[in-house]
């Protein structure tokens, strides 16, 4: 168990990207950083050079997960429960984008809504009591700019009409935005000022992200990697939500290059967030707040 005076952060994709970056600066600033990875050999690679650039005393561990696998994020969850006494910054930052075939998860979800929500939902809340035991605790959700384009069916949180990669990309997107408004709402009426919880857009980071999606996706990153941004950069609101005084009793915002936005999304009303959070309990099969 974790001394009571050390600041935990754990960050999900930190194994590539603006995952790294964040989890990096994270050990750089005095974190004990835990990364949550599916592949092993690439956490591995990555620990171990956080770890050099952590400040002295500070450790860098690995938790290996696969967020879509809810089985999975139980287990994690529980064995961040045994290792961790307290947990400071949780940083939601796994994603992805597939390609045209839709493909199901462990269980039976869309892989996009799996990975993108149910898992980073589920982990967030069987984590809410440790994050209660920090004295100033952060919940950091990544989403996109991209939940513009999202068309759902608050029914199943399946893609409304035919599938498509991108749209069930953007619903997901919006799923993290709607879910952090809706935990930040349900934090303040049970009087939990501890906890925080913002999302954000991290800008379109010239990454390997979406490479593995279909030719539409592949031929857009491709024509616009000149307008976009790194993934240093991209990573610098992620951040900022996660450490600057200024937001510390800021909640349910969401936020672009560290500045609060609308959110411009018809979908984004009080009755969809309560529908999206009942109907995503049931289908991770636990209620939380």
């Amino acid at each position: 168990m974790t001394q009571s005076s050390e600041k935990i952060a754990l960050v999900t994709g930190a194994t590539a990207g603006i995952g790294t970056v964040t989890a990096r600066a994270l050990a750089q600033q005095g974190f004990h950083v835990v990364l949550l990875a599916r592949n092993a050999d690439k956490a591995a690679r990555t620990r171990r050079e956080i770890q050099q650039l952590a400040q002295p005393g500070r450790r860098v561990d690995v938790l290996l997960c696969d967020l879509s696998d809810l089985g999975q994020v139980r287990r994690a969850a529980e064995e961040f429960r045994q290792r961790y006494g307290h947990l400071d910054v949780l940083v939601n930052n796994a994603g992805l984008v597939l390609g045209d075939e839709r493909q199901v998860s462990a269980d039976g979800y869309e892989l996009t809504l799996a990975t993108n929500h149910l898992g980073p939902l589920l982990l967030t809340n069987l984590l809410l009591d440790k994050l209660q035991q920090s004295p100033t605790a952060r919940i950091v959700n990544v989403a996109s700019m991209a939940y513009q384009f999202a068309k759902p069916d608050f029914k199943t949180l399946e893609v409304a009409g035919s599938y498509s990669p991108m749209r069930a990309y953007a619903n997901s997107k919006l799923y993290n935005i709607m879910f952090t408004q809706e935990l930040a709402r349900r934090l303040r009426q049970r009087g939990i000022t501890t906890v925080t919880t913002n999302s954000l857009h991290p800008g379109v980071v010239a990454s390997s992200f979406g490479q593995s999606s279909n030719w539409f996706t592949r031929a857009f990153y491709k024509v616009a990697a000149p307008f976009m941004t790194s993934s240093e950069e991209g990573a610098q609101t992620s951040i900022y939500l996660a450490t600057a005084p200024e937001v510390a009793n800021i909640s349910g915002g969401y936020f672009v290059k560290k500045r609060p936005e609308a959110v411009k999304s018809g979908y984004n009303t009080l009755e969809n967030a309560q529908q999206l959070w009942q109907l995503s309990e049931q289908l991770t099969g636990a209620t939380f707040l």
